[in-house]
């Protein structure tokens, strides 16, 4: 019994020990930053002591891998908000962010630096550069009054530099262009102003010539944000006007609302309504990015932050909603344009008694990330889900990464799609659907085309920019993905911008890699919304036995039918596992048969029972054989497990 007791305690000593190590390590591995943050929760500086005169709002905008973030890094240290160190991406604060190497989420931080004897306080907001995340850059920059415009010397403009930059000329921004990276060896930054006067008039000494990495030049961008931005036309003196401009959930506190303050001051108790559902909260905490949540108690017209009001349900906090001090009703603000989702995917549980934890883990992220669309979806294979809709693929990829990593979520992620229009004729039909024009998002839910008189596929206009040596490659790739060549220009004398209309079907899966591979990495690429066009399209069923699968169907181009059932019908054979009898897995259009495969059944050893012998008796034995799977393959049910549909249905 002893023996027992010791071993017991000795077992739960080093449970302790391991965990104590586990603990050393974890707080070894707290960067210098990180203990800055967590010694400094009290701000250094009065938010009262700058009136809207002494603000400036301002954004990073830039393309991929242009340098933003770590240009953000350098403006935190020289302004002291964070010490001087080796800190990398500190606004980057998501795991997925991190390990991508890619901003995929808005963050600010105020900074007060100070110009010519006088302090100001500085509200940044470091954006993402990806295509599919274009809808946060054009949320953070209502919160503007300019924008620092990045630009690699060493890659120059690129496709989402010029989206980024009419998406801040459309608004009126102070556009300030900032040449980054010209310590590279192989940068040429004559080369890279040249192409910025010719696509956005800018002139050569308006462009600053920094190195974010060093930290060369960065000193004179924040003098360009006090000199070159306005301040915000707001007055503190006016009722209470603010504006929200995002909002995520915290797992500790609750729903968290970024705002930006227009008018009149928001102070740490003040009781607010909010103008869209007319609900009354009580502000129980307020005040700044500096770069992480510190209290101030009071936000002023001009100025950035954050409140929490502890709102019941995440959808309490609409983004785009205008908050007012309580019976004093302002007139509010005009919001955002819903974003368009382009792609749209079913989303499952691995195991449907996960489906309660799944629904929390969306309705809590979609809260960080209001351009994703959610609507119910049952599937007969993998049970109750979700149709989300995402901007695109890589959108689509990192929410899904993120349900995982934040909130332990194990979902299943089918085939991406994209929602098509059809018009229906017949009074019948009509009322049926509700009306003669209908938005198909999930195949399996298409009318019969007997009466749909019209399909319509959705388009984006893209740029391509590319070295012109690429550019005989690149137009055989566009044609081949029916895509229609609808300007080309030189922006210098070695680079081309192209504009191409595309299906949106057609650059939804390996466009973009493709792309990369016939240009060497060379090309960018960024597309928009450019609404619908009259197109062929046919609804493709797959059967398995002549029994129809559901969850396979999918709608495509005419001309992309019989390539588009081949490949799925192959993936099928080989996920499909075999049978006692023959399986024959089969795509069809309109119930005619245009590829086809077959698994073959398993078949017992004949020697085993003929022990050599004349030949009439294995065939006599085969014969009775074949006859008996012939009947069993009439009366026999396929049980295809999750698993082959995952795989199919998979991205």
């Amino acid at each position: 019994m002893s023996q027992f007791w010791h071993r017991l305690i000795t077992q739960r000593w080093l449970r302790q020990t391991k965990l104590l190590a586990k603990l050393h390590n974890q707080s070894k591995s707290i960067s210098t930053s990180s203990r800055f943050w967590q010694q400094h929760r009290s701000l250094p500086f009065d938010l009262g002591d700058f009136p809207v005169e002494l603000i400036r709002n301002f954004s990073i905008i830039a393309h991929v891998d242009h340098g933003k973030s770590t240009l953000a890094d350098r403006l935190l240290e020289i302004t002291g908000t964070i010490p001087m160190g080796d800190n990398k991406q500190v606004l980057d604060r998501l795991q997925v962010e991190r390990e991508r190497g890619i901003t995929v989420k808005a963050q600010t931080a105020s900074l007060v630096h100070e110009h010519k004897g006088t302090k100001y306080l500085l509200n940044l907001i470091d954006t993402p550069g990806h295509v599919d995340f274009h809808y946060e850059v054009s949320r953070s920059l209502a919160a503007c009054d300019g924008v620092v415009l990045l630009v690699d010397a060493n890659q120059g403009v690129q496709a989402q530099t010029v989206a980024n930059f009419y998406l801040a000329f459309e608004q009126n921004l102070k556009i300030i262009p900032v040449l980054n990276k010209i310590d590279l060896k192989n940068a040429q930054p004559e080369v890279v102003v040249e192409q910025m006067h010719n696509l956005f008039d800018v002139e050569e000494d308006e462009v600053l010539k920094i190195s974010a990495k060093q930290g060369s030049g960065v000193e004179d961008v924040l003098s360009a944000v006090i000199e070159r931005v306005p301040s915000p036309k707001h007055d503190r003196l006016q009722p209470l006007k603010a504006f929200v401009f995002d909002s995520w959930y915290d797992q500790f506190k609750g729903v968290v609302v970024h705002v930006a303050i227009c008018n009149g001051i928001a102070r740490k108790g003040d009781r607010i309504t909010y103008a869209s559902s007319g609900k009354t909260y009580e502000i129980t905490e307020i005040g700044i990015m500096h770069p992480t949540q510190v209290p101030s108690d009071v936000l002023y017209a001009g100025q950035v932050g954050y409140a929490m009001m502890n709102m019941r349900n995440t959808d309490e906090a609409k983004i785009g909603d205008t908050f007012f001090h309580e019976n004093k009703e302002v007139e509010p603000l005009p919001g955002f344009k819903d974003a368009t989702p382009m792609v749209f995917a079913g989303m499952f549980p691995t195991d449907q008694s996960e489906f309660p934890q799944m629904r929390s883990a969306i309705e809590k992220l979609t809260l960080n990330d209001r351009s994703v669309q959610v609507t119910l979806d049952n599937s007969p294979a993998l049970g109750q889900g979700y149709r989300l809709g995402f901007l695109g693929l890589l959108h689509m990829d990192v929410f899904n990464q993120r349900l995982e990593q934040e909130f332990d979520a194990s979902v299943i992620m089918t085939a991406p799609n994209v929602a098509y229009k059809m018009k229906i004729f017949g009074e019948k039909n009509v009322k049926h659907w509700g009306s003669d024009f209908i938005t198909v998002l999930n195949p399996c839910l298409m009318p019969d085309p007997a009466v749909i008189t019209e399909y319509h596929e959705p388009m984006v206009d893209s740029t391509i920019i590319t070295p012109a040596d690429y550019i005989d490659s690149i137009t055989g790739l566009c044609l081949n993905r029916r895509g229609q060549l609808k300007d080309q220009s030189y922006i210098d004398d070695s680079r081309v911008m192209l504009r191409v209309l595309f299906p949106l079907s057609e650059i939804l899966l390996d466009f973009f890699d493709e792309l990369k591979s016939l240009t060497s990495g060379y090309a960018s690429f960024d597309y928009e919304d450019a609404g619908y066009q009259l197109t062929e399209l046919v609804k493709v069923n797959f059967c398995l036995n002549d029994r129809d699968v559901e969850e396979l169907t999918m709608i495509c181009h005419l001309s992309r039918a019989r390539e588009t059932a081949r490949k799925v019908c192959l993936k099928l054979k080989e996920t499909v596992p075999r049978q006692q009898f023959m399986i024959s897995v089969q795509g069809k259009v309109n119930q005619k048969v245009i590829a086809r495969e077959n698994i073959k059944a398993y078949r017992k050893d004949v020697t085993a029972k003929c022990y050599g012998g004349d030949i009439s008796r294995k065939t006599k034995l085969l014969k009775k054989q074949a006859e008996g799977k012939k009947r069993m393959r009439k009366i026999g049910n396929i049980d295809i497990p999750k698993d082959a549909f995952i795989k199919v249905l998979r991205k």
